[in-house]
């Protein structure tokens, strides 16, 4: 017989290739989840799998299934969103994600206080770049994302937040810190230091600049904006970074704006899955995160 445990474990074995690592995902038994799979398999009559040692991977049958099978087990969830869900204070757990300008310089102060207004709720943040929060929210370890570079998972639902403006910094002894202007071809001669790919910051500094990082004659790449901030400061190269992750040391004199033609104007944003039930509590942040535009 065909059972809900069935399909989550040929979903949970589809996704990771192995019956150990499902298994303690699911909280079962090695044994038992072998078992499921078998049954599932006697089912359908034939494999699902090709086994390769421990490892296990979807053979053509089991690709056909597995976006049907991912259906009915978001259809269940949604469901048991709908039942938990009451009419009065929000209450539960939300998985919130950040990009790394919001997460670290907007968002803790945000979600301090949704958590004051909402203490039945317990929100837990997750920080990384655009690209992964964006694909966590896609495959559901995420309830709700807020990015900084554009969104290219299209089912997601993406709403503008507010705006924000990246500019260029160097350190007050850097000899642009004396020009009126730096034109577009200085700026691509430039010892630059960037984020990391999938950083919405990096997209849109390259669409602004009209070339990729890759074709700078040199940069260093660094995965985290403070460590990018101090890079600077000590004199190893130019950034451009939000002015939100560098407005402390403008004021304190410890970086300086460098002057550019570029347009670094853009958007922060929400996203969520379009396909997820969206419960009383996720709809309670966004609407506290929207009245803090």
């Amino acid at each position: 017989m065909l059972s809900i445990r069935k399909i989550d474990v040929f979903v949970r074995v589809a996704e990771s290739g192995q019956v150990v690592r499902a298994s303690e995902e699911l909280g079962l038994t090695q044994s038992a989840v072998s078992m499921a799979l078998a049954s599932l398999e006697s089912l359908h009559g034939g494999p699902l799998f090709h086994r390769q040692g421990k490892k296990l991977l979807l053979n053509e049958q089991g690709r056909m299934l597995l976006p049907y099978a991912r259906e009915i087990l978001q259809s269940l969830e949604n469901f048991s969103c709908m039942v938990r869900d009451t009419h009065g204070e929000p209450s539960g757990e939300l998985h919130v994600g950040a990009s790394t300008t919001i997460g670290n310089y907007l968002l803790p102060l945000l979600l301090g206080k949704f958590s004051r207004h909402y203490p039945q709720a317990k929100v837990s943040l997750q920080i990384a770049n655009t690209d992964q929060i964006a694909l966590a929210v896609c495959d559901g370890t995420l309830d709700l994302g807020l990015i900084e570079g554009p969104c290219h998972q299209t089912q997601l639902l993406c709403q503008k937040w507010r705006d924000d403006e990246l500019v260029v910094i160097a350190a007050p002894t850097h000899s642009w810190s004396s020009q009126s202007t730096v034109g577009v071809m200085q700026l691509q001669q430039g010892d630059w230091i960037v984020r990391e790919t999938g950083s919405g910051t990096r997209e849109v500094f390259e669409a602004a600049l009209g070339m990729a990082v890759a074709q700078l004659p040199s940069t260093l790449e660094l995965g985290h904006t403070e460590a990018i901030k101090r890079a600077v400061e000590a004199g190893l190269g130019v950034s451009c970074l939000s002015r939100l992750a560098v407005q402390s040391e403008l004021e304190l004199g410890r970086l300086v704006l460098i002057p550019t033609p570029l347009n670094l104007q853009r958007s922060l944003s929400i996203i969520c899955h379009g396909a997820r039930y969206q419960s009383s509590l996720l709809k309670a942040c966004v609407a506290m995160l929207s009245s803090h535009n």
